[in-house]
């Protein structure tokens, strides 16, 4: 088993960033994509994941739950308190994200709410009462933009990256949801690399109905399947928030350009004085300086950019980092 915060060799990090690119893809497809054997992919592959280095999962689509309410919150607390202020919102299940900002007095957490009575009862009552919170601004998630759900750190090219989506299922999207595809997302959101025949078992239908609807879901943006990984692991050390105001009318045009970038893990649409996050991961800072240079100020309809840096990660894609609480 890696030890904790080890960063990975070459060989493991193109695993890695396989694995986040296309989550469910075979042993024998990252063996094809990387030029390896597949017995070298389940050889070092399979540790990684049994350590909890690698963890598959799976997040929902909001566009296709209308209940869920998709809400950024940045929430300013007292520094002496910043910690157990961001385990107790990693421990709720609607928080996707928890990440401390870089002041230390600031969190950001991405929720997928149950509906209006669980909105209110976080911004009307909950936070109200939570004594160290100074104050927090609350962001409506629009659109997310799809274009970095095979995101893979920058360390695959784009051939490679390419033959990985040749794997990814085409099938169109479902028509409307079934209560066997309920049971799939939650089997999923479990294990996202879940076996046919287990999701099957969970979902009391066969393994080849599981696998027919699943490639309705994932092919048709129902959900989406994600790795968690700690990116310092393959040598990325700087991690960011940018809060962007875009003209309006270039708002869907910049969101799916940015969402394309090797180096933006995650775009999103938001309600607030900024309409655009964009999750930003770069080796180092220099690599963050040249992002925002070269990348971000070539876009014209672009008027503001406010740059929060992440201490840490408490949570992510669902999933609490290790020894973060």
């Amino acid at each position: 088993m890696e030890k904790a915060g080890h960063q990975l060799n070459e060989t493991d990090s193109r695993i890695a960033a396989a694995m986040l690119a296309s989550p469910r893809a075979s042993w024998r497809t990252v063996g094809r994509v990387l030029g390896v054997s597949e017995r070298t992919v389940v050889r070092r592959a399979a540790p990684l994941f049994h350590g909890g280095t690698l963890r598959a999962t799976a997040v929902r689509n909001p566009v296709w739950f209308p209940e869920l309410i998709p809400l950024a919150l940045r929430i300013r607390c007292r520094p002496n308190r910043i910690s157990a202020i961001a385990a107790t919102l990693a421990r709720r299940p609607d928080t996707l994200w928890v990440d401390v900002l870089g002041g230390g007095d600031e969190i950001c957490t991405i929720l997928f709410l149950d509906g209006p009575d669980a909105r209110n009862a976080l911004l009307l009552r909950d936070l109200p009462a939570t004594p160290a919170v100074r104050s927090w601004t609350s962001h409506v998630l629009l659109r997310v933009f799809p274009a970095g759900f095979d995101w893979s750190g920058g360390l695959l090219s784009e051939t490679e990256l390419t033959s990985l989506r040749q794997d990814l299922p085409a099938a169109p999207a479902p028509s409307g949801l079934l209560p066997v595809d309920h049971q799939l997302i939650a089997g999923l959101t479990e294990d996202g690399r879940a076996s046919y025949t287990d999701l099957a078992r969970r979902a009391d239908t066969t393994p080849v109905t599981a696998r027919r609807r699943l490639e309705a879901l994932v092919g048709g943006q129902v959900l989406r399947l994600a790795t968690e990984v700690d990116l310092a692991r393959l040598g990325i050390r700087t991690e960011a928030l940018l809060w962007i105001t875009v003209a309006p009318g270039r708002l869907e045009e910049t969101g799916q350009r940015l969402s394309r970038h090797p180096q933006v893990r995650f775009a999103s649409a938001t309600t607030g004085p900024a309409n655009l996050l964009v999750a930003v991961a770069a080796a180092d800072l220099d690599a963050l300086y040249h992002f925002l240079s070269d990348t971000v100020g070539a876009l014209t309809h672009i008027s503001t950019v406010e740059v929060t840096p992440l201490l840490t990660g408490v949570k992510r894609t669902g999933l609490v980092r290790p020894g973060s609480l």
